[in-house]
């Protein structure tokens, strides 16, 4: 009987590890998660401004056909 007390705390003891190590991995997901938020929002804003810009600087290239058509 005691070797199925022992084997069942220490089922007990690995599931309490294991919970507190998906805790943690949960955690650390949402900080890496908000992280890849705000780097997209970033990225977004500079898209945007990398066209506004190109837009000002590039001058009209009118669309003509090449001569050998």
């Amino acid at each position: 009987m005691s070797a199925a007390v022992d084997r069942m705390t220490i089922l007990e003891i690995r599931s309490a590890e294991q919970e507190k190590t998906i805790e943690e991995l949960s955690g650390q997901i949402a900080e890496q998660w908000k992280t890849i938020e705000s780097l997209r929002r970033r990225l977004d804003a500079f898209v945007n401004r990398f066209a506004a810009l190109e837009e000002q600087v590039a001058p009209d290239v009118p669309v003509t056909k090449p001569p050998h058509w």
